[in-house]
């Protein structure tokens, strides 16, 4: 806990500058050079590590973690109580990571169920109204633009860019590398590496750039295409294209983790858009 010294109009100590009409609970844990800004409520049980900006009227409710690095902007809500009626008021979580950046009126909901966690990796950005409801757990490296949401319990593997206004079933899966377009309704799981658009999603190819950017090396990228085409070009049943991919495609990190993802599709899979084709 801060013991606050007040040097002017700002309150400061370790580097760390707290604005005097910020609302700042002594149960909270501030780390070093963290800036709290204007207006800002902060509850019981908050940390906020090192180096973090709070801008001004940003709300962190009780047993929230927020990383190192992070950067959350004005008007923000995180940590809140569920929208979920079964949520009886138990003790549960919001964790942030580190770099991770929370754009203007962005809502993160703590989970239901006694001590359970929404979780939010590293270097993600959650752009302006974005919403991340309970119980989900977003990777590292994900981008969620202006107004996409995510219902409860949904699952976004790292580096998966979501595109604004898009709507997130509850419990649905969103494998790595993936690639959600605008305006998108996601109700069954997105495959790795894919893109998906429309009203419901449809598959219309591999995220090739965002393969690439992730420094995933050639010859695995050309596994997964053969195995992407195996999977939406051969006819097959899912568990019957699980079973070729097995047999016929090399094995390689990428590949294990694609074939993972798709035995644990428990809504099922987003399928391919009959009029695009994947060159």
């Amino acid at each position: 806990m801060i013991q606050l010294e007040s040097k002017g109009e700002i309150f400061t100590e370790r580097g760390t500058m707290i604005h005097p009409n910020a609302v700042v609970s002594p149960k909270a844990i501030i780390g070093e050079n963290v800036t709290i800004g204007p207006f800002c409520v902060i509850a019981d049980d908050v940390e906020i590590g090192d180096g973090s900006v709070i801008g001004p009227h940003a709300v962190i409710e009780q047993w929230t973690s927020i990383g190192k690095e992070c950067r959350i902007y004005q008007f923000a809500s995180v940590g809140a109580a569920p929208q979920d009626l079964k949520f009886k008021g138990e003790r549960s979580f919001t964790v942030i990571g580190d770099r991770t950046t929370i754009r203007e009126g962005a809502t993160v909901h703590r989970a239901t169920g006694e001590g359970n966690e929404t979780r939010i990796g590293n270097d993600c950005l959650l752009m302006a109204y974005i919403h991340v409801a309970h119980n989900c757990t977003l990777g590292n490296h994900v981008i969620m633009s202006n107004l996409a949401s995510c219902a409860g319990h949904a699952i976004v593997e790292d580096r998966v860019v979501i595109g604004g206004m898009a709507g997130v079933h509850q419990f649905v899966k969103i494998g790595r590398n993936a690639m959600v377009g605008g305006m998108s309704k996601l109700v069954q799981d997105v495959v790795p590496y894919t893109i998906v658009d429309g009203h419901p999603a449809k598959v219309v190819g591999l995220n090739n750039v965002g393969i690439s950017r992730a420094g995933i090396p050639l010859e695995s990228r050309r596994l997964i295409k053969k195995a992407y085409k195996i999977l939406y070009r051969s006819g097959l049943s899912l568990p019957e294209a699980i079973a070729v991919i097995e047999q016929e495609v090399d094995s390689c990190e990428e590949v294990e983790h694609f074939l993972r993802f798709l035995r644990n599709a428990e809504r099922g899979i987003c399928r391919e858009r009959r009029d695009f084709e994947d060159k």
